[in-house]
């Protein structure tokens, strides 16, 4: 690994991890010797990161000097703070964890004063349980979206009837029944929408429908949207 992206993941990880954190911790984190980190910890300093604490005490990011300052004012904190814990709490690990790196940068650029109504805000979520079940098709989905690639799938109607179909993943919707992916079907030639609980089976397709999946989801939204006036 390049010294500059090693020294951007230990950034990212003081950004997450609770403070203070040993340099035991923060080695082990990274895979280096302690020797290593305290090089590191050096060179972020001398690059301008404001990092508190010493060898034996443990360290604190303080400013991060690779992300510029941030001026939420309260309500605005108020709002970033319940929706991540809002996309925390949906049952998507990769969300949940990509809502905590969010949080912590957020948390890097703010000011003292205003880091502390971050840390402490009145807007708090409360799910003794996710708000929606484990699936395990929603990672792939999401990189086909992203990869704008067609998959395969089968797919269980309401009557439990499945069959093979081939789509253009467009967008993930939660919505508050379930998980469902909008959609090209290829088989119906026409804009569909599938739960992913009812997909069974998951596969590429081996074919690409880029760059269509943007203008695909805009005439999608505006059926939609014609259809509930």
């Amino acid at each position: 690994m390049a010294r500059s992206d090693r020294l951007f993941r230990l950034l990212q990880a003081m950004r997450v991890m609770p403070a203070p954190i040993t340099a035991t911790r923060l080695a082990a984190e990274m895979g280096v010797s302690q020797r290593s980190l305290y090089r590191d910890i050096d060179s972020l300093r001398a690059a301008g990161a404001n990092i508190e604490g010493e060898r034996g005490y443990g360290y604190r990011l303080i400013e991060d000097y690779a992300l510029p300052p941030q001026t939420f004012d309260r309500i605005e904190i108020e709002a970033l703070v319940l929706g991540l814990a809002e996309v925390r709490h949906m049952g998507d690990p990769a969300l949940a964890s990509a809502a905590t790196s969010v949080l912590a940068k957020i948390a890097a650029t703010l000011p003292a004063g205003r880091e502390q109504h971050l840390f402490h805000a009145i807007s708090q979520v409360y799910r003794p349980d996710a708000r929606y079940a484990a699936t395990p098709h929603v990672e792939a989905i999401r990189q086909a979206c992203w990869q704008e690639e067609c998959i395969q799938i089968g797919y269980a109607d309401k009557a439990g009837q499945v069959t093979e179909r081939t789509i253009m993943p467009l967008a993930i919707v939660y919505s508050d029944r379930a998980l469902t992916v909008l959609a090209w079907c290829c088989l119906r030639t026409a804009f569909r929408m599938f739960r992913l609980d009812r997909i069974s089976t998951l596969a590429p397709a081996g074919s690409s429908f880029r760059p269509r999946r943007a203008a695909l989801l805009r005439t999608y939204l505006a059926e939609l949207r014609q259809a509930e006036a």
